[in-house]
Protein backbone atom coordinates (compact mmCIF):
# COMPACT_ATOMS: atom_id res chain seq x y z
CA UNK A 1 0.00 0.00 0.00
CA UNK A 2 1.66 3.49 -0.90
CA UNK A 3 2.41 5.79 1.82
CA UNK A 4 0.15 9.33 2.30
CA UNK A 5 2.47 12.27 2.73
CA UNK A 6 1.83 14.38 5.69
CA UNK A 7 0.78 17.75 4.06
CA UNK A 8 -2.62 19.36 3.82
CA UNK A 9 -3.94 21.92 1.77
CA UNK A 10 -3.32 25.25 1.99
CA UNK A 11 -5.92 27.87 2.70
CA UNK A 12 -5.58 31.29 3.37
CA UNK A 13 -8.08 34.14 4.64
CA UNK A 14 -8.03 37.47 2.85
CA UNK A 15 -5.77 38.94 5.96
CA UNK A 16 -3.39 35.95 5.90
CA UNK A 17 -3.09 36.57 2.12
CA UNK A 18 -2.03 40.07 2.36
CA UNK A 19 -0.11 39.91 5.36
CA UNK A 20 1.98 37.39 3.92
CA UNK A 21 2.45 39.20 0.42
CA UNK A 22 5.52 40.89 0.56
CA UNK A 23 4.32 44.65 -1.23
CA UNK A 24 1.59 44.84 1.52
CA UNK A 25 3.52 45.83 4.36
CA UNK A 26 5.89 48.57 1.76
CA UNK A 27 2.64 50.22 1.39
CA UNK A 28 0.97 53.02 3.71
CA UNK A 29 -1.32 52.22 6.17
CA UNK A 30 -4.01 54.24 4.22
CA UNK A 31 -3.18 52.23 1.25
CA UNK A 32 -3.80 49.14 3.43
CA UNK A 33 -7.06 50.25 4.26
CA UNK A 34 -8.41 50.77 1.02
CA UNK A 35 -6.85 47.51 -0.35
CA UNK A 36 -8.61 45.68 2.67
CA UNK A 37 -11.96 47.20 1.81
CA UNK A 38 -11.82 47.01 -1.85
CA UNK A 39 -10.26 43.33 -2.11
CA UNK A 40 -13.25 40.60 -3.17
CA UNK A 41 -13.31 36.71 -3.21
CA UNK A 42 -14.13 33.90 -6.01
CA UNK A 43 -14.31 30.59 -6.14
CA UNK A 44 -13.02 28.18 -8.75
CA UNK A 45 -14.39 24.66 -9.26
CA UNK A 46 -11.79 22.34 -11.48
CA UNK A 47 -10.89 23.58 -15.03
CA UNK A 48 -13.29 26.58 -14.27
CA UNK A 49 -12.21 29.44 -16.08
CA UNK A 50 -10.85 32.66 -14.05
CA UNK A 51 -10.13 34.79 -17.69
CA UNK A 52 -10.20 33.54 -21.23
CA UNK A 53 -8.33 34.69 -24.37
CA UNK A 54 -9.80 37.94 -25.85
CA UNK A 55 -11.86 38.97 -22.43
CA UNK A 56 -11.14 42.20 -21.08
CA UNK A 57 -9.51 41.81 -17.17
CA UNK A 58 -10.39 43.71 -14.60
CA UNK A 59 -8.43 42.55 -11.42
CA UNK A 60 -5.41 42.06 -10.34
CA UNK A 61 -5.71 38.38 -8.64
CA UNK A 62 -3.76 36.69 -5.60
CA UNK A 63 -4.25 32.76 -4.98
CA UNK A 64 -5.59 31.98 -1.97
CA UNK A 65 -6.41 27.96 -1.95
CA UNK A 66 -5.51 25.76 -4.93
CA UNK A 67 -3.47 25.57 -8.15
CA UNK A 68 -4.18 27.95 -11.57
CA UNK A 69 -2.54 27.40 -14.73
CA UNK A 70 -1.87 29.96 -17.84
CA UNK A 71 -2.15 28.46 -20.98
CA UNK A 72 -3.10 29.50 -24.84
CA UNK A 73 -5.02 27.14 -26.92
CA UNK A 74 -5.01 27.56 -31.06
CA UNK A 75 -7.41 26.88 -33.15
CA UNK A 76 -6.95 23.05 -33.99
CA UNK A 77 -7.02 22.33 -30.27
CA UNK A 78 -3.57 22.21 -29.39
CA UNK A 79 -2.93 24.01 -25.74
CA UNK A 80 0.71 25.48 -24.56
CA UNK A 81 0.77 25.83 -20.82
CA UNK A 82 2.86 28.94 -19.73
CA UNK A 83 3.10 28.09 -16.24
CA UNK A 84 1.32 27.56 -13.04
CA UNK A 85 0.06 29.93 -9.75
CA UNK A 86 0.42 28.82 -6.47
CA UNK A 87 -1.09 29.83 -2.94
CA UNK A 88 0.53 33.35 -1.93
CA UNK A 89 1.20 34.25 -5.67
CA UNK A 90 -0.38 37.34 -7.95
CA UNK A 91 -0.65 37.48 -10.88
CA UNK A 92 -2.45 39.46 -13.73
CA UNK A 93 -0.04 42.97 -13.77
CA UNK A 94 0.91 42.55 -17.44
CA UNK A 95 -2.32 42.70 -18.69
CA UNK A 96 -3.59 44.90 -16.67
CA UNK A 97 -0.91 47.48 -17.69
CA UNK A 98 -1.36 46.61 -21.04
CA UNK A 99 -5.28 47.74 -21.33
CA UNK A 100 -5.84 44.72 -23.72
CA UNK A 101 -7.83 41.89 -23.75
CA UNK A 102 -6.06 39.01 -22.19
CA UNK A 103 -3.74 36.74 -23.99
CA UNK A 104 -3.92 33.55 -22.61
CA UNK A 105 -6.60 31.68 -20.75
CA UNK A 106 -6.35 31.10 -16.75
CA UNK A 107 -7.45 27.74 -15.25
CA UNK A 108 -8.37 26.30 -11.93
CA UNK A 109 -6.46 22.84 -11.42
CA UNK A 110 -7.86 21.68 -9.06
CA UNK A 111 -11.18 23.57 -6.99
CA UNK A 112 -9.32 27.17 -5.70
CA UNK A 113 -10.21 30.75 -4.53
CA UNK A 114 -8.79 33.61 -5.95
CA UNK A 115 -8.51 37.50 -4.01
CA UNK A 116 -9.50 40.29 -6.67
CA UNK A 117 -8.30 43.45 -6.34
CA UNK A 118 -9.99 45.78 -9.13
CA UNK A 119 -8.40 47.75 -11.36
CA UNK A 120 -9.04 51.16 -10.00
CA UNK A 121 -7.16 50.00 -6.59
CA UNK A 122 -4.67 48.62 -8.45
CA UNK A 123 -3.80 51.51 -10.50
CA UNK A 124 -4.43 54.32 -7.79
CA UNK A 125 -1.85 51.78 -5.59
CA UNK A 126 0.99 52.00 -8.86
CA UNK A 127 0.90 56.01 -9.36
CA UNK A 128 1.02 56.64 -5.55
CA UNK A 129 2.45 53.94 -3.82
CA UNK A 130 6.71 53.86 -5.13
CA UNK A 131 7.20 50.87 -3.07
CA UNK A 132 4.05 48.63 -4.84
CA UNK A 133 5.29 49.85 -8.33
CA UNK A 134 8.69 48.97 -7.66
CA UNK A 135 7.01 45.56 -6.22
CA UNK A 136 5.41 45.33 -9.75
CA UNK A 137 8.59 46.15 -11.93
CA UNK A 138 10.77 43.43 -10.07
CA UNK A 139 8.15 40.54 -10.87
CA UNK A 140 7.51 41.59 -14.11
CA UNK A 141 11.30 41.42 -14.44
CA UNK A 142 10.92 38.26 -12.74
CA UNK A 143 8.35 36.68 -15.39
CA UNK A 144 10.05 37.93 -18.72
CA UNK A 145 13.19 35.70 -17.27
CA UNK A 146 11.04 32.79 -16.89
CA UNK A 147 9.32 33.04 -19.95
CA UNK A 148 12.11 33.60 -21.95
CA UNK A 149 13.59 30.53 -20.36
CA UNK A 150 10.75 28.69 -21.10
CA UNK A 151 10.55 29.44 -24.54
CA UNK A 152 13.99 28.07 -24.57
CA UNK A 153 13.83 24.86 -22.20
CA UNK A 154 10.70 24.02 -25.07
CA UNK A 155 13.21 24.34 -28.20
CA UNK A 156 16.32 22.45 -26.24
CA UNK A 157 15.32 20.16 -23.62
CA UNK A 158 13.83 16.57 -23.27
CA UNK A 159 10.63 15.82 -21.27
CA UNK A 160 12.86 15.03 -17.86
CA UNK A 161 14.31 18.64 -18.00
CA UNK A 162 10.56 19.87 -18.71
CA UNK A 163 9.13 18.28 -15.95
CA UNK A 164 12.11 19.11 -13.74
CA UNK A 165 11.53 23.05 -14.81
CA UNK A 166 7.72 22.44 -14.03
CA UNK A 167 8.27 21.49 -10.77
CA UNK A 168 11.16 23.88 -10.34
CA UNK A 169 8.16 26.55 -11.46
CA UNK A 170 6.03 25.27 -8.64
CA UNK A 171 8.50 26.52 -6.17
CA UNK A 172 10.18 29.48 -7.69
CA UNK A 173 9.52 32.47 -5.18
CA UNK A 174 7.63 34.20 -7.85
CA UNK A 175 5.32 31.82 -8.09
CA UNK A 176 5.62 30.39 -4.45
CA UNK A 177 6.35 32.62 -2.30
CA UNK A 178 5.10 31.08 0.56
CA UNK A 179 8.77 28.47 -0.45
CA UNK A 180 6.25 25.77 -0.11
CA UNK A 181 8.52 22.17 -0.34
CA UNK A 182 5.15 20.17 0.10
CA UNK A 183 3.49 20.27 -3.65
CA UNK A 184 -0.13 19.04 -3.32
CA UNK A 185 -0.16 18.32 -7.36
CA UNK A 186 -1.21 14.88 -9.14
CA UNK A 187 0.99 13.58 -11.95
CA UNK A 188 -1.74 14.52 -14.69
CA UNK A 189 -1.97 18.04 -13.24
CA UNK A 190 2.89 18.08 -13.70
CA UNK A 191 2.06 16.73 -16.98
CA UNK A 192 -0.22 19.36 -17.52
CA UNK A 193 2.15 22.45 -16.78
CA UNK A 194 5.12 20.32 -18.56
CA UNK A 195 3.44 19.93 -21.45
CA UNK A 196 4.61 16.03 -21.59
CA UNK A 197 2.42 12.87 -21.31
CA UNK A 198 1.40 11.50 -18.21
CA UNK A 199 3.49 8.53 -18.94
CA UNK A 200 6.73 10.84 -19.75
CA UNK A 201 6.07 12.70 -16.94
CA UNK A 202 6.08 9.41 -14.53
CA UNK A 203 9.03 8.50 -15.72
CA UNK A 204 11.03 11.52 -15.27
CA UNK A 205 9.20 11.21 -11.61
CA UNK A 206 10.23 7.89 -10.73
CA UNK A 207 13.99 8.92 -11.82
CA UNK A 208 14.20 11.98 -9.85
CA UNK A 209 13.22 9.83 -6.74
CA UNK A 210 15.83 7.28 -7.62
CA UNK A 211 18.06 10.23 -7.36
CA UNK A 212 16.41 11.42 -4.01
CA UNK A 213 15.34 14.83 -6.05
CA UNK A 214 12.28 14.06 -4.78
CA UNK A 215 9.65 11.98 -2.45
CA UNK A 216 6.63 11.00 -4.60
CA UNK A 217 3.40 9.58 -3.44
CA UNK A 218 -0.32 9.37 -4.45
CA UNK A 219 -1.30 13.42 -5.04
CA UNK A 220 1.88 14.79 -3.66
CA UNK A 221 5.18 15.96 -4.12
CA UNK A 222 8.02 16.64 -1.55
CA UNK A 223 11.00 18.32 -2.90
CA UNK A 224 14.34 17.19 -1.32
CA UNK A 225 16.71 18.26 -3.22
CA UNK A 226 16.66 21.87 -4.47
CA UNK A 227 19.53 21.82 -6.49
CA UNK A 228 18.93 19.38 -8.70
CA UNK A 229 15.91 20.62 -10.47
CA UNK A 230 18.18 23.80 -10.92
CA UNK A 231 20.35 21.67 -12.80
CA UNK A 232 20.79 22.71 -16.33
CA UNK A 233 17.89 25.11 -15.99
CA UNK A 234 17.53 28.26 -18.03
Amino acid sequence: MARTLQVHSIALTKEQLLLGSAWFGRISEKAQEQVRLDLVESYLATNQSLGRHGEQQHYWFGVMEGLLKWSITAVDGRTVTLGGQSVGSWFGEGTLLRGLPRASDIVALRPSRVAKLPFDTFDWLRRTEPAFADFLLQQINERLHWFMGNMAAHRLLDSEHLVKRALWGLIHPLLNPMGLKNLLISQEELANLATVSRQRCNAALIKLKRERALDLEYGAIRILNLGALQEDMF
